[in-house]
This record gives structure tokens, sequence and C-alpha cells, in this order.
């Protein structure tokens, strides 16, 4: 039996709930904790899908360092995103 090589592991930690388009700011409601260093991907519609570090993070305009569970966050992306789409931690 083979194994994949390297496979990447990726964790469902939340999705979209709103985006800002002038600031492209996503909106995310966590189901998981997140913190200022993780990486996330972002995937949704048919051809969204991207990597990103988390270099900020934001909770009613105050930055913060870490959020928990059930935590809805402004964090910074760097493409459009829409409503629905996925948050994984990689």
């Amino acid at each position: 039996m083979v194994k994949e090589l390297l496979p990447t592991k990726k964790q469902l930690i939340g999705k979209v709930i709103h985006y800002f388009g002038k600031v492209k700011v996503a909106v995310i409601k966590l189901s998981q904790p997140l913190k200022i260093g993780d990486e996330i991907r972002i995937i949704g519609g048919e051809e969204t899908d991207f990597k990103q570090p988390v270099k900020s993070m934001e909770t009613e305009h105050e930055k913060i360092a870490k959020a928990k569970a059930k935590a809805a966050i402004g964090v910074k992306v760097k493409k459009k995103v829409r409503e629905g789409y996925k948050v994984y931690k990689i």
C-alpha cells in the first residue's frame, strides 16, 4: 500500500458570513479557535481556492491576537470571497 505524498491536512474552522469589498475584509464565523500566524485556506464557488497567513484579526473594531470558537472575526483577505465560503486551518 502506497501512502499519498505530503497530503494537505486541513480542518474546517468556519465560514464566511460577510465580505467588505472596499477594504477586502471577510467576516468569518468560527467553529474552532484561530490565532495570528495560523495559515488558512478559503474555498468556495467554482474558482476560489487560496491560502494565506492570518496577519491580523479584529472583532468589534479591536485588534485581537486569537479568537475562540463561535466568535465572528474580521480578516483581511487577498481575494474576493462570498458568504458561505468555507475556511480551513492548514
